[in-house]
């Protein structure tokens, strides 16, 4: 018979984890007597970060006494207790090989819905005080799953618990689970298991990302991209073939394979990177910058501000026609959608150029076509405007092409109506008032404040996530789920003794720092360094610390569950075997 053994509830608390301080509800203990099941969660129980847990889909977590008995042999541990895997409800049976989504239940007074597998995360490791525990959940097939409340009620130890329904198209929890976390997806199971109108609208998400990608390797489903695998690793050598002059304070550097032969075609909006030898003396640094010009050259374009930066500088003072540079291949997922939507490219500044891009390639593809195309542009005045006419040149060919040009300080010869269409900075309102479609998807580069501002603007105008792609010319922002906000502090060496490892270019921070052996992987030592870095499991199964590999060899250990794109590494499970240029 199946039964419920045990109701276990717990509220969010401080822990003290690698001298971080992290809130979680890990820690359930049984509840005496009987407890009320609601719409969203258990009395006495609750979630400390409920952008991974928590909602009506995952309100109630479900772990089986068979699984217990299992992990007792496998870890050779006799010390648990009921909740040990953060579970609210411990049953005798309802196995994840043999429990389908959308099966029904009815336990006490409530019934219940299978909605998802468990979302392994790294804070069952923490409570376990094993950090291979979210890996081992998926590769022993043993996750456990969710239900939602139906029907609220009260529930306690020792309720028969009766199935009542049968979820539709019978998708174990295990099937789906290794759906999207072990490698095949293969193309029919997704397409049954969305057919299951109970499973959560996240994993719909996740498989869906999985059935659209005609890639090969990598996972869709935990990190999307649209970018094709580089088309080599590491550096080559490419000359500057010409030097053009976009404003006051632009250059555009045209680069041309060594032997002329045409370079692979890029993705529109992709970035290339540059090892850079400033001097014999000093260590080379590495920058990247994103190409403005069209992809059917057989050569590419990126264009340079000068500013205050190393980088900077040295493109402007030194790069000449003919001389030779160390360029990765095209790299970056910030490439337009595949889709028919009208596309709204929205960019400030330097940042112009990776969104020029796109429209080169708009210009190329959509001539005959009535989609509609917008370029919206945001800078100081008509001095500092780079490609002001190459873009209008370009939106000529697009039948339904419109331009709108805001300058913040326009000057005496700059003229309202005909240079610029708004005195001002880019904002939502200017937008609006020129009827930009909410049906579009935009487009977004340039300063951190112009993305964050307009970026909450659209989302609050009613734009989906998923319409809105941005890029950063510096480091992304992190995802350090569960963990205190704790001061900003710049990338820099990692405190202690110098390591005698291999260099670790980290690009987008514009830091090198020798690897030092006293951290169990590239995440640490990232973290170590004040690196902003991505991350949940940290043991090789979400992907969210997927990371671009522009150079360089890595080690697995653990070795992933399904390895990353080609040209990408996951940092939480992998150590340098060779000096490594990181997209981080």
């Amino acid at each position: 018979m199946n039964a419920l053994i045990s109701v276990n509830v717990g509220l969010p608390r401080d822990v003290e984890w690698q001298g971080k301080v992290v809130c979680t509800a890990v820690w359930k203990r049984s509840a005496a007597g009987r407890v009320m099941a609601r719409h969203l969660n258990l009395d006495g129980d609750g979630q400390g970060d409920l952008a991974g847990h928590g909602g009506e889909h995952r309100a109630v977590m479900v772990y089986q006494l068979d699984s217990y008995r299992y992990w007792e042999t496998y870890l050779q541990r006799h010390d648990f207790e009921y909740g040990q895997f953060g579970e609210n409800l411990t049953v005798e049976g309802l196995p994840d090989e043999e429990v389908c989504i959308g099966d029904r239940y009815r336990i006490g007074g409530a019934l219940f819905e299978v909605t998802q597998p468990r979302v392994t995360c790294y804070r069952v490791g923490i409570r376990m005080n094993n950090p291979q525990m979210p890996a081992l959940l998926v590769s022993h097939e043993r996750p456990g799953f969710y239900f939602r409340v139906i029907e609220e009620g009260e529930i306690g130890a020792g309720d028969e618990i009766v199935k009542v329904a049968d979820g539709a198209e019978r998708v174990t929890v295990a099937e789906i689970d290794a759906l999207l976390y072990l490698p095949g997806h293969p193309r029919d199971q997704l397409e049954r298991a969305l057919r299951v109108p109970a499973l959560s609208a996240g994993w719909k998400a996740s498989l869906k990302a999985l059935l659209g990608t005609d890639k090969k390797g990598g996972n869709a489903g935990l990190a999307p991209s649209s970018a094709p695998p580089p088309a080599w690793s590491g550096f080559r050598s490419l000359r500057v073939a010409a030097v053009r002059r976009e404003s006051v304070d632009v250059l555009s550097f045209v680069l041309e394979s060594e032997d002329q032969s045409p370079l692979p075609a890029p993705s529109a909006g992709q970035f290339l990177v540059f090892k850079l030898e400033l001097d014999k003396n000093s260590a080379p640094i590495v920058r990247s910058y994103s190409m403005s010009g069209p992809q059917d050259t057989g050569t590419y374009r990126v264009s340079v501000k000068r500013a205050g930066g190393a980088g900077s500088r040295y493109f402007h003072e030194r790069v000449q026609v003919g001389d030779l540079l160390q360029v990765s291949a095209p790299r970056g997922s910030f490439t337009l959608a595949p889709n028919d939507r009208p596309v709204v490219l929205l960019s400030a500044g330097i940042g112009a150029t990776p969104v020029l891009s796109m429209l080169h390639s708009l210009a190329a593809t959509e001539a005959n076509s009535n989609r509609e195309i917008w370029w919206c542009y945001g800078g100081r005045n008509g001095r500092e405007h780079p490609f002001a006419l190459e873009a209008l040149e370009l939106l000529k060919a697009l039948p339904q092409s419109h331009s709108l040009v805001a300058y913040s300080k326009p000057e005496d010869g700059d003229r309202l109506g005909k240079d610029y269409d708004v005195r001002g900075r880019l904002t939502l309102s200017s937008l609006e008032e020129r009827n930009v479609p909410k049906t579009a998807d935009f487009y977004l580069c340039g300063p951190v404040s112009f993305l964050a501002d307009l970026t909450t603007a659209l989302k609050g105008w009613g734009i989906a996530d998923s319409c809105i792609h941005s890029e950063t010319f510096g480091t992304e922002s992190s995802i350090t789920p569960g963990i205190a906000s704790t001061t900003l502090l710049p990338p820099h060496q990692p405190a202690g003794a110098v390591g005698g490892g291999p260099k670790i270019f980290f690009t987008r921070s514009g830091l090198t720092v020798r690897w030092n052996e006293r951290y169990g992987s590239l995440l640490e030592f990232a973290e170590a360094c004040d690196v902003p870095v991505r991350w949940a499991c940290r043991t090789g199964v979400c992907h969210v610390c997927e990371s671009g590999l522009i150079g360089g060899k890595v080690n697995y250990a653990p070795e992933p569950l399904d390895r990353p794109s080609e040209g990408d590494i996951l940092i939480c499970c992998s150590t340098p075997l060779s000096e490594l240029e990181l997209d981080l």
